[in-house]
């Protein structure tokens, strides 16, 4: 889901089909993702590379995996970086290179790559994977506080711990079909959860926030 809105994949066309991102059904894939925050597995793994941390958090401004001769860097985008980077609490990483990192902290480096050039949308696809407890903390509050602004975060996950309150609509999937889209609390039930993961699923719920097990 997260590629096919993001322009890495293109679903197969058909002629009733029909893709509408931001109002408008055809985009240049580099202005379309400039609108959009980013942290998957795949960008991860395009991410792991010799450029340092600093360098990939810039490159969020441009759509880009690190920076180039032609990108323009401005002190406010330094500066954003660093803050952004400081959130999530690896601004001491910022010389290092994406290669030397573990997994959780560059996922933490992807977490304020999505976030420096305040974009409309969030795409998040297993994005607190390999984080520890106190980052998922900070992970959670910058996502609350960007919701918060009224603007749309988009989360594919198999932890129901990761949904925030201010996410209010739930889409449940199994083997690629949509087994239920609605409210939140209308969705996330036993049964319904149950059937889309083949297994007795217990549900639970506190201050707004969900928890799943078998």
């Amino acid at each position: 889901l997260v590629q096919v809105m993001s322009e890495e994949v293109h679903p197969i066309w058909s002629p009733d089909s029909q893709r509408i991102l931001f109002g408008q059904d055809r985009w240049k894939v580099l202005e379309l993702r400039k609108r959009m925050g980013i942290v998957s597995a795949a960008l991860q793994f395009l991410c792991t590379t010799s450029y340092p941390v600093r360098h990939i958090v810039l490159s969020g401004f441009f759509s880009s995996i690190g920076l180039d001769f032609h990108h323009q860097v401005t002190a406010n985008m330094v500066e954003a970086a660093n803050r952004y980077l400081g959130e999530q609490g690896v601004l001491h990483l910022a010389e290092k290179s994406m290669r030397t990192l573990s997994s959780g902290e560059a996922r933490r480096v992807l977490l304020a790559r999505a976030m420096v050039h305040d974009p409309e949308v969030m795409l998040l696809d297993e994005a607190v994977s390999n984080l520890d407890l106190p980052a998922k903390r900070s992970y959670r509050d910058a996502l609350e506080s960007f919701a918060r602004a009224g603007r749309t975060v988009i989360l594919v996950t198999h932890d129901l711990s990761e949904i925030i309150g201010e996410i209010g609509r739930v889409v449940v999937l199994k083997q690629g079909q949509i087994l239920a889209d609605g409210p939140k609390r209308e969705v996330l039930d036993e049964e319904l959860l149950s059937d889309a993961y083949g297994t007795r699923v217990f549900l639970s719920e506190r201050e707004g926030r969900f928890n799943a097990w078998c």
